[in-house]
């Protein structure tokens, strides 16, 4: 079975615990361990190593990680302790240490699914879900041999276009927070459904003119979802596409438009996403993404001096008093893809989606889907975002996914609508062809 290695947690310095037999070439004797870096050396308890690693020697051994940060820059941002298990390496990264760790592709997809979302949801679900993050693993590696790393875009002094690739991560696979997937060691996989969810659709990937589907998605598409080429390079996928999360074939609306845009995103129309069933909710969000309950519609709102201040902190650039904010390009789903921030000193263009969603909050706004109102305060202005959904739409939308899977859908049809035209195939994961 093929291995990944998770980059976990990037520190000054380290704290761990092992429980039960793991061996190693380093002596690890303290009961709490720290490892850190000192003139360009690994250290452990303050020793100099070369290298520092544990192999678990049987499946009962585990390792803890010390306050570990999740939600990396999104308003649920927090530490906690997590366990793990698989082995665990140290290694330096930009002059801090990298706790990385190394398991099989299947025990990590069992975590990703608990760290998601709430294992207590559908099987339906819970199988969907599984395929997906498997696919979008497998497509990730094929997708490192040919896509440039790092943030990719353009900018000059008119326009700043951004969009962040997953293929950034150079010392390991892949990252454990949300840059790429949530993953949570067996902190939070306490559901057996999830196991089984694993098994029964083990080595199963979306499969679209012989690849593996980049399955991407987002937690809720406020109803509807987006194309590949809104959110990341000027290319699309024939299974990602934009189209109204609801039963039947309802037509999409032209969201393009700003008149189109705000008539869709000042009503609530009905769709799998927009729920308040509190069952269904539990069931698929962890607590701290509970901590958000107007994901399908919702309101932001800055004075001038507040916004002004934010653009400043979240661009570097002095645009002097925000004067407005103007969609210059929408996409299919309504999504801003173009912003132009107008200031008294300058004026720039922002884009894609995520960087305005970075430039406009202090941890992500919700979505780049909104339109904006403005209202005169005296002598300023003062300005209402009114949006829709949570995260960038592409792909799969978490929410309609499970409201499907609670009104009896199979995983089967619940893929069939988010990646029409993909097909599922079991693929032999021992082959080096990723």
């Amino acid at each position: 079975m093929r291995n990944v290695d998770i980059g976990v947690l990037r520190a000054p310095q380290i704290k761990f615990d092992l429980i039960g037999n793991f061996a190693s070439d380093v002596p690890f004797l303290e009961k709490e361990n720290t490892v850190s870096v000192a003139e360009g050396s690994l250290c452990l308890n303050g020793v100099a190593c070369s290298s520092i690693n544990f192999q678990p020697q049987d499946t009962d051994s585990l390792f803890v990680l010390h306050d570990v940060v999740i939600g990396v820059g999104f308003h649920w941002q927090r530490r906690e302790n997590q366990t793990f298990r698989g082995a665990l390496l140290f290694i330096i990264e930009d002059g801090e240490v990298r706790a990385v760790n190394r398991l099989p592709v299947e025990d990590y997809l069992e975590s990703v699914i608990s760290s998601e979302m709430s294992a207590t949801s559908s099987m339906e679900f819970l199988k969907a879900h599984t395929v997906i993050s498997r696919s979008w693993l497998y497509a990730q590696l094929a997708r490192r041999k040919r896509v440039e790393q790092g943030v990719l875009g353009w900018e000059n002094k008119e326009e700043i276009v951004r969009w962040y690739a997953r293929e950034d991560h150079t010392l390991f696979d892949f990252c454990a927070d949300d840059h790429c997937q949530r993953y949570q060691g067996i902190t939070r996989a306490v559901n057996p459904n999830v196991a089984r969810a694993v098994r029964e659709t083990c080595d199963i990937v979306l499969m679209y003119d012989g690849e593996v589907c980049d399955a991407r998605f987002s937690k809720c598409c406020g109803g509807v979802t987006e194309r590949f080429s809104a959110c990341w390079e000027n290319e699309d996928y024939g299974y990602l596409q934009a189209f109204r999360d609801a039963p039947g074939n309802e037509p999409l609306p032209d969201l393009t438009t700003e008149e189109g845009a705000r008539e869709w995103l000042e009503n609530v129309p009905s769709s799998y996403c927009s729920t308040d069933d509190q069952k269904v909710l539990s069931q698929i969000l962890n607590g701290y993404d509970r901590e958000t309950n107007d994901f399908y519609r919702w309101k932001v709102e800055y004075s001038q001096d507040e916004l002004s201040a934010l653009l400043s902190e979240r661009s570097g650039i002095d645009f002097g008093k925000v004067i407005d904010l103007q969609p210059v390009e929408r996409a299919a789903s309504g999504r801003i893809v173009r912003l132009r921030v107008v200031g008294s000193k300058r004026t720039v263009t922002v884009g894609k989606e995520l960087e305005i969603r970075r430039w406009l909050s202090k941890s992500h706004l919700y979505s780049s889907a909104f339109v904006v109102d403005t209202f005169h305060e005296g002598n300023s202005v003062r300005f209402r975002l009114k949006g829709a959904g949570w995260g960038h739409g592409v792909g799969l939308c978490q929410i309609g996914a499970a409201m499907m899977g609670e009104k009896g859908c199979s995983y089967s049809q619940i893929l069939e609508h988010y990646y029409p035209g993909a097909l599922l195939e079991k693929i032999d994961a021992s082959k080096e062809y990723f």
